[in-house]
């Protein structure tokens, strides 16, 4: 019997260590590790046009004012307060938890082209790294003051590669004058989108895409081009599909405020960003779920997203989904359609741009490629 137990355990073991480092499809398969961001060290962003295409406009005055000086601390102590609370549900559910280096971003640094008076922040590792299947992709970001931001994820970067994983950059954009819409304006109501970049060179942030599985959807942002949305469907080739859904924002920046899938065959969507009737063809026979409008949770001064983060939400697997624990009837819908919601106070992290979906990159789900439509 002892010799039995002994192979059967030598046998789970080698299961285990040929299971590879980092191998993502999808959004919903059962999530085993994860990277979360931080908000220690960051800043106020500077004032540019991609910023400005990108905030409220109630808030340029204040950005304006604070470009590019350290985040305040009250700020940084109640986001940190909530990050440790969702650190601490994602270890209870049972997810490995990793973290990037604490390397300030205050500091300013220049370019042969440009400089900045600092950096951003670190908070957000779903924007500056995709990863499709066992590869990990840094993406060539449209912010200036984000160019160096991968740094604080080199160590783990170098840790998947060492364990196996394939680790690719998109080619480093110039971000010369030349890529800016310098005369970007908000756009009336119903009006054609404008976008603060131009096709000059390839951009793209990684949160501007979703996958699921061998089907990955996109949207065309004020940071993502279709030249960038090129580039990642020529790098991943015939094995994968892109496909873009035009989203009704007047200032889109991020597809996980505009459509977000929880589980095979159904979606979320903002009904203010997204007309289903619209949708790429291979989701007609997708279920979308329309997203409730969000309770109001503005907690500081600076406010740097859309109210409809309050969709989103961080799948670890098809039922269970952690969600932000102001937004009651979310939380409601979320049951009412089968799903396990777990609340999180999280509102205090939207002022670094993002909430659960934003702040983490999926390293490995245990799940296998496979087509969804």
């Amino acid at each position: 019997m002892a010799i039995a137990e002994n192979d059967t355990r030598s046998q789970s073991e080698a299961n285990e260590a040929s299971q590879p480092v980092v191998c993502s499809y999808n959004e919903w398969d059962p999530l085993e590790e994860v990277i979360v961001g931080r908000v220690d060290g960051g800043a106020v962003p500077p004032w540019h046009v991609t910023l400005q295409a990108a905030t409220p406009q109630e808030s340029w005055e204040l950005l304006k004012l604070l470009s590019g000086k350290p985040a305040p601390d009250a700020m940084v102590q109640a986001a940190q307060r909530d990050q440790e609370e969702f650190v601490k549900i994602l270890e209870r559910e049972g997810v490995i938890v990793r973290r990037p280096d604490p390397v300030p971003q205050t500091a300013s640094f220049r370019s042969p082209d440009w400089e900045v008076e600092s950096g951003y922040n670190v908070a957000n590792p779903r924007d500056g790294l995709l990863v499709v299947g066992e590869e990990i992709i840094e993406t060539p970001m449209a912010w200036r003051s984000r160019y160096f931001e991968m740094n604080a994820y080199r160590s783990l970067l170098q840790e998947y590669f060492k364990a196996g994983a394939k680790w690719t950059a998109a080619p480093r954009p110039q971000l010369a004058d030349s890529l800016y819409n310098e005369d970007w304006e908000l756009p009336e109501k119903g009006a054609p989108l404008q976008f603060a970049i131009n096709e000059s060179e390839c951009c793209f942030d990684a949160a501007d895409f979703t996958r699921c599985g061998r089907d990955l959807f996109v949207t065309r942002s004020n940071v993502t081009n279709y030249f960038g949305i090129e580039w990642l469907r020529r790098h991943l080739g015939d094995e994968y599909n892109i496909h873009e859904i035009k989203t009704q924002s007047r200032q889109p920046m991020h597809i996980d405020t505009t459509f977000v899938p929880l589980c095979p065959g159904r979606a979320l969507y903002s009904p203010d960003f997204l007309d289903p009737s619209q949708v790429p063809e291979v989701l007609k026979s997708w279920e979308l779920l329309p997203a409730p409008r969000p309770v109001s949770t503005m907690v500081q001064m600076i406010d740097l997203s859309s109210a409809w983060l309050s969709m989103n939400v961080l799948m670890l697997d098809e039922k269970r989904v952690v969600c932000e624990a102001t937004q009651e009837p979310l939380i409601e819908k979320l049951r009412e359609w089968g799903f396990e919601p777990i609340p999180c106070p999280y509102t205090n992290h939207y002022v670094y741009g993002g909430a659960f979906h934003c702040s983490t990159l999926d390293i490995r789900r245990k799940g296998s490629l496979q087509s969804y439509f």
